[in-house]
């Protein structure tokens, strides 16, 4: 659909972007206002993907809350399990053994890799770069064969529950990830050698969707598009849960603000997500991994809220108890509903062209956006 109007001085061009799969990183529509190929104004239009899913929280037990994560940032399921796990831990008082939180952080830390090596192909394509897609692929395909042996699936978990995990690490799991971290900073630095130096790659990033520290903050943005723009705010750090606080790696901070910037930003994580996993498989300590759990979970009312760092930044739940065997209210915070409400302001004055690049570093998951 197109539409034609005017403005005092000039004739704008209303346009559709999206939605659809590969150019809006799923189903969002952005109604994009234009001067011939520059931005005017741009409504994002979400609500394509909306299956309701707080309201599934509060009309089940706490238990089967899980699966529900799953399906919000299907790119990094674990860290929505961790997510809500957490908040419904904290409202019932319940502590999981130390080694289920060395397992639930390596897992996490995997999850995060994994998301963004998604992040990394998809972005290269939509700039044009389409080798560096297979390449970022077949290190995925490596670390879901690995996930797939520790939990059963390979993009849907359910895996860490309240109280903790529900088996032990298979025989043969953690030589398998130590060889794949092995494999995992060569093609990394592969990467770089493809795109970071590229000058037509840095061309198309380099001070484009230029994200101020102001405007981050003033916006909640977290994240890499936070630390991309200066922002040193890392959950992980600021407010430590699990074993965090015993782990050493650096919280990579990029101050220009632009694409390049945030796509820095993820490749810096992965190398630190390596570095926190060998830490949990060397100082992993022997024991339970499930805390004893009620048979029927009826926390005492109250409330409860968890944060936690995920791929995209701060994901955190608001769960309410009064008293029954299902939340009484559970609301998520997600990072990619929060970002997307950037873009108006971001996309005014860019070309058309750049949207997508833009779009693109900010790394949205619909799922957890239509929650």
């Amino acid at each position: 659909m197109v539409s034609v109007g005017s403005t005092e001085q000039r004739h704008t061009v209303t346009v559709n972007l999206g939605p659809q799969h590969p150019s809006t990183h799923g189903v969002l529509r952005l109604l994009v206002e234009l001067d011939g190929e520059i931005i005017v104004s741009c409504r994002p239009m979400i609500g394509y993907l909306h299956r309701g899913l707080e309201k599934m929280f509060e009309s089940r037990s706490y238990k089967q809350t899980v699966p529900f994560t799953d399906r919000m940032d299907y790119c990094a399921a674990l860290n929505g399990n961790l997510a809500i796990s957490q908040a419904i831990e904290r409202i019932g008082g319940i502590t999981p053994p130390e080694r289920a939180q060395y397992i639930r952080v390596m897992l996490c830390e995997l999850n995060r890799i994994a998301s963004h090596l998604v992040f990394l192909g998809t972005f290269a394509t939509d700039i044009g770069a389409t080798t560096v897609f297979l390449y970022a692929f077949r290190e995925r395909e490596k670390l879901l064969d690995l996930l797939e042996q520790m939990t059963g699936a390979r993009l849907t978990y359910n895996y860490i529950r309240p109280g903790g995990v529900p088996a032990d690490m298979p025989d043969g799991f953690p030589e398998g990830v130590g060889a794949f971290l092995d494999d995992l900073l060569p093609a990394l630095d592969e990467n770089d050698r493809l795109l970071t130096g590229n000058r037509i790659f840095r061309g198309r990033l380099e001070g484009v969707g230029v994200l101020t520290p102001e405007m981050a903050a003033a916006y909640g943005a977290s994240g890499p598009v936070a630390r991309g723009s200066g922002l040193n705010y890392d959950i992980r750090r600021v407010a430590p849960y699990e074993v965090y606080d015993r782990l050493d790696f650096d919280v990579p901070v990029y101050h220009s603000g632009d694409c390049m910037a945030r796509y820095l930003v993820r490749i810096e994580e992965m190398r630190q997500s390596a570095r926190i996993i060998r830490q949990c498989l060397k100082d992993m300590p022997a024991g339970d991994v499930m805390s004893k759990m009620p048979k029927i979970f009826k926390p005492a009312a109250g409330q409860a809220y968890s944060r936690t760092e995920s791929p995209r930044g701060e994901l955190s739940f608001y769960m309410v108890s009064d008293g029954t065997p299902n939340p009484a209210r559970v609301h998520g915070r997600s990072p990619s509903f929060v970002h997307l409400a950037l873009l108006p302001a971001m996309l005014p004055g860019v070309k058309i062209a750049d949207v997508i690049a833009i779009l693109g570093s900010l790394d949205t998951v619909l799922g957890e956006v239509d929650r």
